[in-house]
């Protein structure tokens, strides 16, 4: 009886055994598959970089004054016309868009903290955009919670960033 007991826990011992092994193999498979997909992504987003560099940085100024003025807008409701801001980026002339951002924000200049705030909730709207809108609206209110949180080297930092990354989508 004591030899069947010993045997049967001996049997479970090395199926809990060969599992654990088991588990700890695939683990290690989908960390280095996952590891390898984040790396494909930044080495992605580094030869996007660097083959477009210069259209990347051109586009850069007109994406933060999208962001602004499509913030201002929605605050401010200056111009009747709900743009999305691809819309904005990709179909307004630079120009316009320069005019209709000094006329939103008024006596303010782009360097004020209302305009810093209007471009992070631009571009992180342009970041959620593709979100069922419940999800997007309680993602816009944390964004929303932590503008009013951040100090402005934060603010101005998280939309140097934020910019500088969505600004990858809209080279063409």
């Amino acid at each position: 009886m004591r030899s069947l007991f010993l045997s049967a826990v001996s049997s479970v011992l090395l199926s809990v055994k060969s599992s654990f092994v088991l588990l700890l193999l695939v683990l290690t498979q989908q960390s280095y598959a996952q590891s390898a997909a984040d790396t494909f992504t930044e080495e992605h987003k580094r030869w996007l970089k660097e083959e477009f560099a210069e259209k990347h940085q051109a586009i850069i100024p007109k994406v933060a004054v999208a962001d602004m003025f499509y913030g201002c807008n929605v605050v401010r409701k200056t111009d009747p016309v709900p743009y999305q801001v691809s819309q904005i980026i990709t179909k307004m002339d630079k120009d316009l868009l320069a005019e209709k951002l000094a006329r939103c924000l008024g006596d303010e200049t782009p360097q004020s903290d209302s305009a810093l705030n209007f471009g992070l909730v631009g571009c992180f709207s342009d970041q959620l955009a593709k979100l069922p809108k419940q999800e997007r609206a309680e993602k816009m209110e944390l964004v929303e919670r932590a503008i009013a949180r951040l100090s402005r080297d934060d603010r101005k930092r998280s939309f140097t960033k934020c910019v500088t990354e969505q600004a990858i989508k809209y080279i063409q």
